[in-house]
């Protein structure tokens, strides 16, 4: 069964932190008169409307974020002002009902406000106006009891506590500095004997399977004289930033090539290049740095952050410890430290000799260029610039020579079947295009089709919708002009227009026709039940769980919620109908609860999980997805420093 969006109008947010004072935004409409009596049972319902879309972001009593202690992070990131106190003259006492209904109903664009036109009913909105008013006036609200239909059983996730990671964070640190590790990723060693694990404060880790041992295997992290490998990584402003990645080649047993991507800052007075001597069995001999390739940006704007794809070598992939050689495949430009370049994967269909072999497909952020309202917001539809792209390159020289192209910077190859290869002007790299922040790939190989893998990628939104959508070669996904299943506009977001098109835009002012953009098959909203950002996902394929197969297992970062969607549902539907999604089941855990047990248990400080965002409210999970090589499924949670492994589900 599919799902299958209304025709909504919602207005929701493109840029900025929320600033409603002594504003009417929409005066010059004609007046609306409250309908509803702000009577008792007004008010209660008022409440519990307000509690559940409005108080994870201005506060549980209209106090405002910075009131509140809850100081939301893409707000911060930007340079915004955090969501206002609802109780002051400068919004209440400023404002008739009917102006504080249609903010509501359909939010402040060029804002983080979103609107709430077709998520909210009517009266509810009414309810919430009544409220907010009581809230002003000090009036003493008694929700009541709620009265709820039975609910239909959800089916829970069994977890097991598999492993703690070593605390890279600092207990007690403000925001997601207090993160005990910050686990990103997990890669499972062909052979099944060990996983590689990063932590995005520097360390990757060898993790033995047997033992549950973890060994330090290199360290990024040589910034103010730590003893790292990089003395201009850079980790802060925490969140994308530090060790980013790292995954194993699929021939990693005959090779020992692996890749990693981290993230430096451009203006320390340091060498680019790794500090030799660091680790005994590192030749640097042969190690050259790349130009970074630039990224749109205003003039004068200060660039500061680049993110390094290398290769390493491993002569000696038996033991613990590195020897072998390192080589700087790219080096990236990012205007600001959030959605950097930040996924990679290979076709795991592919064997030697298919023309998928070897092949590398990378995730890149728009570096949140997509919600400026300068040059860098077109950035994910610009064909110029790698950045809100998937890419598609071949990271070996040696391999596929006679069907691709060595890049500008003569460090890897271009395979010449990609879709913009021969479009003048076009950055022959890039896959697919107008994406925020693909920041996890996971593919989906069907039994029917084993050689015709689908590759989901999990792209987080800006203010409304978090999606998953099926990559496929040329398409583009519309952000900033679209996001989820709706358009993004200026006033806000709209249904999408039929026939649908955008500009394939090649530069920020050449253009070569038009496309229509590709929607997704999941997304979810910004709302209580739904989630802030998306954490990536993986269509289970393991033994351990049977009741799993055929499930796509998915979770949101901040709450720690956890869905799955049956992949038949998933496929179909991609048929290219923007309000065609596939439905969507959450799953009991009790994962955010042992978080916080385990934050307190291994010496995490403060009254709640380290940061916040908008509708997690104070506390993050902030979980990832990750899967070994037989298809079991794990949660990294960065708050605690833990990896579990999903073992159960009924």
């Amino acid at each position: 069964m599919l799902l299958r969006l209304p025709q909504l109008t919602l207005v929701a947010a493109i840029a900025g932190g929320i600033g409603l004072a002594g504003h009417s935004p929409h005066s010059a409409q004609v007046a609306r008169v409250n309908p509803v009596a702000s009577t008792p049972e007004s008010l209660a319902a008022g409440k519990k409307a307000y509690d559940l879309y409005c108080a994870s972001c201005h506060g549980s009593a209209g106090q405002g974020a910075v009131k509140a202690g809850v100081l939301i992070s893409i707000v911060q990131e930007q340079g915004g002002r955090q969501p206002p106190d609802l109780t002051d003259d400068q919004w209440d006492h400023g404002s008739t009902d009917g102006d504080v209904y249609t903010v509501i109903e359909k939010g402040v664009p060029s804002t983080m406000m979103a609107g709430w036109a077709g998520r909210i009913g009517e009266t509810d909105v009414w309810n919430i106006v009544n409220y907010i008013r009581a809230l002003a006036a000090n009036t003493k609200v008694e929700a009541g009891p709620v009265v709820r239909a039975a609910a239909t059983p959800r089916p829970t996730l069994a977890l097991a506590d598999y492993v703690q990671m070593p605390i890279t964070g600092e207990p007690g640190g403000d925001r997601v500095r207090g993160q005990l590790a910050r686990v990103n990723f997990l890669r499972d060693e062909p052979g099944g004997r060990r996983f590689f694990v990063n932590d995005l404060n520097g360390p990757l880790y060898i993790l033995d399977k047997h033992t549950r041992q973890f060994t330090t295997y290199l360290d990024f992290d040589g910034r103010s004289g730590r003893p790292g490998l990089f003395p201009r990584f850079v980790s802060a402003p925490y969140l994308a930033t530090g060790l980013i990645n790292v995954i194993l080649d699929p021939d990693y047993a005959r090779t020992g090539l692996f890749y990693s991507i981290h993230m430096e800052d451009s203006t320390v007075d340091a060498a680019a290049a790794p500090r030799p001597g660091v680790v005994p069995g590192l030749d640097l001999s042969a190690y050259r740095t790349t130009p970074a390739l630039a990224t749109p940006a205003p003039p004068g704007a200060r660039i500061d952050r680049e993110a390094v794809l290398i290769e390493w070598t491993d002569r000696n992939i038996a033991n613990a410890t590195f020897e072998g050689t390192a080589r700087e495949l790219l080096r990236l430009q990012l205007p600001s430290p959030i959605h950097p370049l930040g996924e990679m994967t290979f076709n795991p269909a592919a064997r030697r000799g298919d023309p998928d072999w070897r092949v590398m497909y990378i995730g890149v952020g728009d570096s949140g260029g997509g919600e400026q309202r300068d040059i860098r917001r077109l950035t994910p539809q610009r064909l110029d610039t790698l950045n809100g792209k998937i890419l598609r390159i071949v990271p070996d020289l040696h391999e596929h020579t006679s069907t691709s192209t060595v890049s500008e910077n003569g460090r890897y190859r271009i395979p010449n079947d990609n879709p913009f290869a021969a479009v003048g002007g076009a950055r022959k790299e890039i896959w697919a295009t107008g994406l925020r922040n693909p920041h996890r790939l996971a593919w989906d190989v069907d039994a029917a089709q084993p050689a015709a893998p689908r590759l989901l990628a999990f792209t987080i939104g800006l203010a409304t919708w978090e999606a998953v959508v099926i990559v496929k070669k040329g398409a583009n996904y519309g952000y900033p002009l679209r996001e989820g299943p709706q358009a993004m506009t200026p006033d806000g977001m709209t249904a999408v227009p039929d026939p649908d098109t955008i500009p394939l835009q090649i530069t920020d002012r050449l253009v070569g026709g038009s496309v229509t953009p590709a929607y997704p098959v999941i997304a979810y909203s910004h709302i209580a039940s739904g989630g802030d950002a998306i954490a990536g996902g993986a269509v289970y394929r393991g033994q351990r769980v049977p009741a799993l197969r055929g499930k796509v297992v998915f979770a949101d970062i901040t709450t720690g919620h956890i869905w799955y969607a049956n992949i038949e549902d998933v496929r179909r539907a991609d048929d290219g109908d923007p309000n065609t999604l596939a439905p969507i089941h959450e799953i009991d855990t009790d994962l955010r609860s042992r978080v916080e047990q385990m934050f307190r248990a291994r010496g995490g400080r403060g009254d709640a999980l380290p940061g916040a965002a908008a509708i997690a409210g104070r506390g993050r999970v902030d979980v990832r997805v990750a899967e070994d090589n037989d298809g079991e499924i794990y949660l990294l949670t960065k708050s605690d420093g833990m990896i579990r492994q999903v073992v159960g589900f009924k």
